[in-house]
């Protein structure tokens, strides 16, 4: 029989070194430290992929039907991933991400995936599971993930962006996958013009929503400049003139003069919290004012009890039933465009408020409920009015055990303590990437 504790105490020494390793020193370290243990942990060791939760069917809004499988590896999580990683000290885990990166999408152009499986697998069918309730009776259960073969642009944004960060920090030889890459844009030149189904998977039909042009973009502009910064052999003329022509596009078709706001669509009248990377790709500069536009819009539009929805679902874009929380990552992109307006005070406020969204642990959930706190609060200060009504009537009335603070104090772990009623959350805590891990790297990303 193994020797546990002598297995427990190689765990514990292994995760304490490795978390020894990180090279930030910033005051918020021990959350940096957290959300890379967490990066760590949803690592396969054998490929070096990263999944971006390791739970399936966990409802977005309890009762709900966006239930999806997680269970695998996004392109779109590739850069920040990367980021986080070699910022932090990394390189090693940074370089093995890159290097599942660059296998996963050899082939063909066109059979270009979203996400793949731990090891590179494509067929991620999706299928539903009738037998199964579903979590407190979200259903569908399903298996498999139907998007990863949607047509999402803004995927090749994300992947050149990820591969020009490599490149810049060294973490391959400048000329690896340098043919790949022509490839892949010169595949994109053909198809970025093409309706797509977005950054938020949507069901509900293929539009041409301004941030997948804008990745689009993104993907020319950071080829352009590797092959200009190391000389590498490519048809720049022809990729600047196809860049620009991409810039002029979606700044004249996604942009509404008459909000000064650029809409989640061509044509639409519907906001979308995506375009608040604008300034941190650098599409535009954070002082434009069509950037200061957007951003105040979405300040005015999409945001509940100061955090930030994606859209409002009830136009009916993503093909599903309205109704779902605030998505947290969305909230670090406002921070983000604070601190580049130089807006200090603000980005500080937002980035501290979303800390303390933290579970016991320190976990991000993906989405939020900021109105689960407030209707509890309600009913906790109705029923304190009845009782105290009741006591001036002379009769005593049986009501709830009202604790101070409830809501906001946090408790330590200790072994023998009750459990405390929190406010409730999105159940997705491991899908990590998607919450807090890869966004504390955003805040202090580097301009492109």
């Amino acid at each position: 029989m193994t020797d546990w504790r002598a297995a427990l105490e190689q765990t514990e020494s292994f995760w304490r070194g490795w978390s020894a390793r990180c090279c930030y020193t910033g005051r918020r370290k021990e959350a940096v430290q957290r959300s890379l243990l967490t990066l760590k942990a949803l690592t396969f060791a054998e490929t070096g992929g990263i999944v971006a939760a390791p739970t399936t069917s966990l409802p977005e809004q309890l009762g709900g039907e966006r239930n999806w499988d997680y269970r695998y590896c996004w392109l779109r999580d590739a850069t920040l991933t990367l980021m986080a990683l070699s910022s932090a000290g990394y390189r090693e885990e940074a370089q093995a991400w890159r290097a599942w990166l660059q296998r996963s999408v050899a082939g063909s152009p066109n059979q270009l995936q979203i996400m793949y499986g731990l090891s590179g697998e494509r067929q991620l069918t999706e299928w539903e599971v009738p037998w199964l309730p579903g979590y407190q009776g979200a259903a569908p259960v399903r298996i498999g993930n139907a998007a990863s073969v949607q047509l999402q642009l803004d995927v090749y944004g994300e992947l050149m962006d990820a591969i020009y960060q490599a490149r810049k920090d060294a973490l391959a030889p400048v000329e690896s996958g340098w043919a790949q890459q022509q490839t892949l844009i010169e595949h994109l030149e053909q198809i970025w013009e093409q309706p797509d189904d977005g950054i938020w998977e949507v069901r509900g039909g293929r539009r041409h929503f301004t941030f997948s042009k804008m990745m689009a973009w993104v993907a020319l502009d950071r080829t352009v400049r590797d092959a200009e910064r190391f000389k590498l052999h490519a048809p720049v003329d022809r990729w600047r003139r196809v860049r620009d022509h991409m810039h002029a596009t979606i700044c004249e078709l996604g942009f509404d003069a008459g909000r000064n706001a650029f809409m989640q669509s061509f044509g639409s009248g519907e906001l979308d919290a995506s375009l608040l990377l604008m300034p941190v790709v650098g599409f535009l500069p954070p002082d434009d004012p069509r950037v200061r536009g957007t951003v105040a819009a979405i300040e005015q539009e999409l945001m509940v009890d100061g955090l930030v929805l994606r859209y409002r679902t009830k136009a009916g874009i993503d093909g599903l039933p309205p109704g779902e929380g605030v998505f947290l990552p969305c909230s670090f992109w406002l921070a983000d465009n604070y601190t580049l307006q130089n807006r200090d005070v603000e980005a500080s406020a937002q980035f501290e408020r979303l800390l303390s969204l933290r579970n016991d642990v320190g976990l991000l959930a993906e989405e939020y409920d900021p109105q689960a706190r407030k209707r509890a609060s309600l009913v906790l200060s109705s029923d304190v009015q009845r009782r105290q009504a009741s006591r001036q009537a002379g009769s005593a009335a049986p009501g709830f055990r009202v604790l101070p603070n409830i809501w906001t104090k946090r408790f330590p772990a200790a072994p023998k303590r009750k459990p405390v009623s929190r406010p409730r959350r999105n159940h997705r805590l491991g899908n990590s990437l998607r919450g807090f891990a890869r966004f504390c790297a955003s805040r202090a990303r580097p301009q492109p």
